[in-house]
């Protein structure tokens, strides 16, 4: 079955093997950034795709955005919602404006991906939502409010559209990818630290194709460790 999938939030890392492992599948892609070079040689190296300049924090620019890939590439079947943004900061040292930042990208840019996307599962009758936790998405890190109360909040998010748009055939899922995700074109002593990008894009790619009867609604990942 071939879909339409949106990946906002793309770059070398996790959003490229995402937009590899559905282009694989057959899947049309599109691609959301804030900075356009990247993935406009993504769109090029794969089979059907379109590169959008999209800033998530932006509700404008993410209609636009949905737009550009409806006209090239039809309704959406899938949302993956991998985008983020956070000073790294604690409680007494973060300002508003930075604050705000990390709401806006992690939750309210979440929220306008998903009131765009969601009309077109309505419309299908099926479709997925899946987004990118992280570590902080259920435990606080330190230095880091902005980061761990956006993650938080987006957790909340895919928890409460999963119960409101279950009933209608719409998978959402919460993944926490608990850990660093090995860096791409860069030398790394311990590479079995890490998440293999492509491995965790496998695990995605996997909840769109799960059985309703099974549905994830929680996936956690991280690399093995000898004392976990």
């Amino acid at each position: 079955m071939s879909r339409t999938v949106v990946i906002a939030g793309v770059g070398p890392g996790l959003g490229a093997s995402l937009a590899r492992r559905f282009d694989s599948e057959g899947c049309a892609v599109g691609l959301f950034a804030r900075s356009h070079a990247f993935i406009e040689d993504l769109a090029e190296e794969l089979s059907e795709a379109v590169a959008a300049t999209v800033d998530v924090s932006d509700p404008a620019d993410i209609e636009a955005g949905f737009q550009t890939v409806r006209e090239a590439l039809g309704p959406v079947d899938v949302l993956v919602f991998n985008a983020s943004s956070a000073p790294w900061k604690g409680a007494l040292d973060v300002d508003p404006d930075e604050f705000d930042r990390a709401l806006d990208t992690n939750v309210r840019g979440a929220l306008y991906c998903v009131q765009e996307a969601v009309p077109d599962m309505r419309e299908a009758g099926e479709g997925t939502v899946i987004f990118t936790g992280a570590t902080t998405s259920v435990r606080g890190r330190e230095g880091a409010i902005g980061f761990s109360a956006a993650k938080f909040g987006a957790r909340g998010m895919a928890e409460s559209m999963a119960r409101e748009l279950g009933s209608e055939g719409i998978h959402v899922a919460h993944v926490v990818v608990d850990g660093g995700i090995l860096p791409p074109n860069r030398e790394i002593t311990d590479p079995e630290a890490y998440l293999d990008p492509d491995a965790v894009a496998d695990s995605y790619w996997h909840l769109v194709e799960q059985d309703r009867s099974a549905w994830t609604l929680e996936l956690d990942l991280r690399p093995y460790v000898e004392e976990f």
